[in-house]
Order: C-alpha cells, then sequence, then structure tokens
C-alpha cells in the first residue's frame, strides 16, 4: 500500500459511473445513494458536464489567476446573480473557501472572534478545523487557530458582540448529522449580527447546488447571509469551491490579500455552468423536495429507524443498530452506497436527477437488512 492511511477504505474500486450506478472492478453495479460525498449532484458522467469538460480542455486548460478567462468571469457572473449579488473568489475546495470567508471577516473587522455552532464541520484545514468544535477532529492537531468560539445554535444570538468578526453557520449541519437549524434561529442571528456589524456568513459547502430542493438552502430560511461558501457538487465531480460575497463586503480584499493557483481554471468553471444548466431547473428543485419526502417516509417504515430529519435529498435516520455496520451490509451485500456520521446515524445524499424508482430501490434494500 502507497497511499497513505487517512482514509478508511472500503475494499471494493470503481472504475465506471452512469447517472446514479457506479461499476466496481469486478463488474458489479451499486446504487450511489452518497454522491461522492454531495459531489455528484447530476449524477456520474452526466453528459453535458461531460461535453464541457471535453469542449474546454481541447482548447485551453490553465491560465494563472494574473489573467481573466472566459468561463471563471461567467461562471462569476451567474452566480452573483443568482444569489447574493457581489464578487465571487473561486477555491479548490469547500475548506478552501472557508479559509477565504475567514480571512475575509477578520480583515473587515481587523481582528475579532469568529462565532460557531456545535456539531458544525466547516473542512479540514487550520482555520476551517478551528470552526469545527469536534473534540475527535481538533484534538490531534492542536494547538489551533484562536479567536473560534462554539455555542449552540440558539445561543449564537445572544454571544455576538462588538468583538465578533462573523457568526459561520450551515443552515442544515450535514456531517454532524444533518440538523436543521431553526429558521427562528437564523433570523436571530441575522438581526445580532446587524445591530453589532458582524458579518453573517453561511456555509452552504454541502447544502448549495439544489441539495434541498432550492438552489442554495437559504432560499427556504428567509434569512440572506453577507458571504457564503459553496463546492462540492459546483462543477459535478471537478476540485472547485467559491466564496460569494454581498456588494457590502466585496471590495473587502485587495491584490495580494488571498490567492489560490488553480482556483477558477477554466475547465472546472465550464463543467459548474454545466451543471447549474441542470439544476437551477423550476421541475428539478420540484422533484428533488417530492423525492426527499419520499425517501423520508420510506425510512420512518424500517424497523431500525427510530427518527428522520433533513430538507430536500439530504437526509438522516437514526437508527436502533450500529449504524457504519448497516452501511458496510448495505454495500457488500445489497451494492447499495450511503454512510454513517455518527454511531447511529445514517446519511442520504443521493444524486439530484433520481427518479422515484431509485428511491423505491434504496428502500427495499434497506429493507432487506433488517
Amino acid at each position: 500500500m502507497t497511499l497513505v492511511g487517512n482514509y478508511a477504505r472500503f475494499d471494493v474500486e470503481f472504475v465506471r459511473g452512469d447517472g446514479a450506478t457506479l461499476y466496481s472492478s469486478s463488474g458489479e453495479a451499486y446504487l450511489d445513494f452518497l454522491c461522492g460525498l454531495g459531489v455528484t449532484n447530476v449524477g456520474h458522467c452526466h453528459p453535458a458536464v461531460v461535453a464541457a469538460i471535453a469542449s474546454q480542455a481541447s482548447s485551453l486548460l490553465h491560465v494563472s489567476n494574473l489573467f481573466e478567462n472566459e468561463p471563471m468571469v461567467a461562471l462569476a457572473g451567474r452566480l452573483s446573480s443568482r444569489t447574493l449579488g457581489g464578487g465571487v473568489l473561486f477555491a479548490n475546495s469547500g475548506a478552501e473557501a472557508v479559509e477565504a470567508a475567514l480571512k475575509l471577516a477578520r480583515k473587515r473587522r481587523r481582528g475579532g472572534n469568529v462565532l460557531v455552532a456545535l456539531r458544525g464541520f466547516h473542512g479540514r484545514t487550520y482555520g476551517a478545523l478551528s470552526a469545527t468544535p469536534q473534540e475527535a477532529k481538533q484534538a490531534p492537531f492542536a494547538p489551533l487557530v484562536p479567536g473560534f468560539i462554539a455555542f449552540a445554535a440558539e445561543e449564537i444570538a445572544g454571544a455576538v458582540d462588538g468583538d465578533t468578526a462573523a457568526v459561520l453557520i450551515e443552515p442544515l449541519q450535514g456531517e454532524g448529522g444533518v440538523h436543521p437549524i431553526d429558521p427562528s434561529v437564523l433570523r436571530a442571528i441575522r438581526a445580532a449580527c446587524d445591530e453589532r456589524g458582524a458579518l453573517l456568513i453561511f456555509d452552504e459547502v454541502q447544502t448549495g447546488m439544489g441539495r434541498t430542493g432550492t438552489l442554495f438552502a437559504y432560499e427556504q430560511l428567509g434569512v440572506v447571509p453577507d458571504a457564503m461558501t459553496v463546492a462540492k457538487g459546483l462543477a459535478g465531480g471537478l476540485p472547485i469551491g467559491a466564496l460569494i460575497c454581498s456588494p457590502a463586503v466585496t471590495d473587502v480584499f485587495e491584490p495580494g490579500d488571498h490567492g489560490s493557483t488553480f482556483a477558477g481554471g477554466p475547465v472546472q468553471c465550464a463543467a459548474a455552468l454545466a451543471v447549474l444548466d441542470v439544476v437551477d431547473d423550476p421541475d428539478l428543485l420540484v422533484r428533488v423536495r417530492d423525492l426527499g419526502e419520499r425517501l423520508r417516509e420510506g425510512l420512518r417504515e424500517l424497523p431500525y429507524v427510530q427518527s428522520v430529519r433533513g430538507l430536500g435529498l439530504m437526509v438522516a435516520a437514526e437508527v436502533s443498530v450500529d449504524a457504519p455496520a448497516l452501511v458496510r451490509r448495505a454495500l457488500l451485500e445489497q451494492r447499495l452506497i450511503i454512510n454513517a456520521t455518527g454511531p447511529t446515524t445514517l446519511r442520504f445524499l443521493p444524486p439530484l436527477i433520481i427518479d422515484r424508482s431509485h428511491v423505491d430501490d434504496a428502500l427495499t434494500r434497506l429493507s432487506r437488512l433488517a
């Protein structure tokens, strides 16, 4: 083995993907209800995305950020006009986008604390990890970046003060177990940030790109952030992230404040434009909401499921059995790909292009594990 052992990998090798199906090196077909951890929202090898990648790769693979490239400019304009209306800073991942957001908040405030929610997850680079109040993830890498304070979500509004640079929060906590934040809590945080001059930053790395049934989750909550981070499903499988700013904070960064060699590359931006063509479709988004409800209803009928939560096709089930063991059985016995975010929590992130037959197939396979 020449790979560093930082992942507990299953002994399955995938060689091909098509829609909601992955094919192993031994020729077996698997139903993918994990979506590469929320990345392949439009399914595997969507024809429009593949065509966009091939076309762009044949003309220009890379040019430094000392210059513009057409797909980057077009994608920035589309993300801005569809969301907060300000500038867009590209990155290579969700964690990188979070790092940019943290630097934005600290520069604007000339320091200050960042308030985060318990159970939150924002990435594994040092700033993002410092904003992730999970002892098992943080402890091996101490000392971390100072100035991050964690509260229960409903306590954050009361903790915002004159030393608060920003509140960084997922509107629906993903790695923490798919826990929705009550909209009234988010509204209170928004009001507190406005009163104290702090930024409200939404981490929509996992909740964005149609995952919850709107293009971005904040659209369902009645709360608009000052900035937001996106990644995962943005380019259909290629590495990309973005920090999207409101007009009020677009001019905080100056040349030299932040950078990334590969960020905003033409190939990944061309792919992202093709993905947006697919997911930013009212009919698809309605279907995501409907199929999410069907999945949640079906999960509640399984004998080992105790409770279900989620939004759109971002769903979790609390189970009465060992969740990681059930995930392994689902993979090896039923050729169904899901994962566990905790000892009793299953997570489901299927491609958004699925139909009811895929949901019913997944539920049938899960029922065989009872």
